[in-house]
């Protein structure tokens, strides 16, 4: 029986650390969106993207070093690895190509439907049970997500398309992190970074500005920034199961609210917060289900010595 309860306590913290750190991650990210949709309007998405992830590398040298550059070229499942690389590459991409063209808001609309795919993906391909209550939670959220961003006419335009891409390859990127788990954090982010790298000098090829000490500097902190972000969320999804995580990268439009307000006197209009509401209370009934219906996690879902 105490060995029972131990072990039941010990799969909650496991659970609640996951959960910090994917809220964390978000908060990281919507900062990240910020910045990037700021430095896209005067600088091309592929000179903002190999920048960005040269300031990465601020953050992963010493972790690099720390691990072992071996560590690096021993991977498990390669194929998967391979195809994580190119997801979150074309996310990255295709995120910042949108917010050239759209308001960040429709961009985010897109990005939210995340968690609805990646709620469907888990059930598909990690056998994760997701019951009808929280598919329908999960659609509230959305519905909360759609009052706050109230998508405009742009939103329908040519260049939606590559919002609609990039958060499909955003939700594949969040299962394959979870199917990757055994694999260390520097080396998922690692790679990510080394292909976001590769392409956004593709890109950058005849679209290159020379940027001022000031801008150089923020796309490096941008770099870090999405590092650091990228780290928080790969551990979180080793931690606990991606659909309970989903769901919180609703947070994203809390904070859009606050740094709205905060850095560009945005004050949230009453849709807003109603919005807003509706999102945390269908996120916070999706985590009350997860510890009802799931009063034990599989095994195979508690760390044990994870990099």
């Amino acid at each position: 029986m105490a060995q029972s309860l131990a072990r039941n306590f010990t799969i909650r913290n496991v659970l609640l650390a996951g959960i910090l750190l994917m809220l964390a991650g978000d908060f990281m990210f919507a900062l990240n969106d910020a910045m990037g949709k700021w430095l896209v309007a005067s600088f091309s998405v592929g000179q903002v993207v190999l920048i960005r992830s040269i300031g990465a590398f601020i953050v992963l040298g010493p972790m690099i070093a720390n691990q072992g550059t071996g560590k690096l070229f021993h991977m498990e499942r390669p194929l998967l690895q391979v195809l994580r690389v190119v997801a979150t590459t074309t996310d990255t991409a295709l995120f910042y190509a949108a917010v050239v063209y759209l308001p960040l808001a429709d961009v985010m609309s897109f990005y939210m439907a995340g968690p609805i795919y990646v709620a469907a993906l888990s059930h598909l391909l990690l056998g994760e049970k997701v019951g009808w209550r929280r598919w329908l939670a999960i659609l509230v959220g959305f519905c909360g997500v759609l009052i706050i961003l109230k998508p405009s006419s742009a939103a329908f335009s040519m260049s939606s398309g590559f919002a609609l891409v990039g958060s499909i390859a955003f939700a594949f990127a969040i299962i394959l992190s979870r199917l990757l788990r055994g694999t260390s954090d520097t080396t998922l982010v690692t790679w990510q970074t080394i292909g976001t790298l590769l392409v956004g000098g593709a890109l950058a090829i005849g679209a290159w500005r020379a940027p001022s000490a000031l801008d150089l500097g923020a796309m490096l902190l941008l770099g870090v920034v999405s590092c650091a972000a990228h780290l928080m969320i790969t551990r979180a999804l080793k931690l606990a199961p991606a659909s309970t995580l989903a769901p919180l990268h609703y947070s994203l439009l809390l904070w859009a609210i606050v740094f709205g307000l905060a850095f560009f006197g945005d004050v949230p209009s009453l849709r807003i917060l109603v919005g807003a509401a509706i999102v945390v209370l269908a996120g916070m009934f999706i985590f009350h289900r997860q510890k009802v219906v799931e009063t034990e996690v599989p095994p195979e879902n508690v760390p044990k010595g994870v990099n």
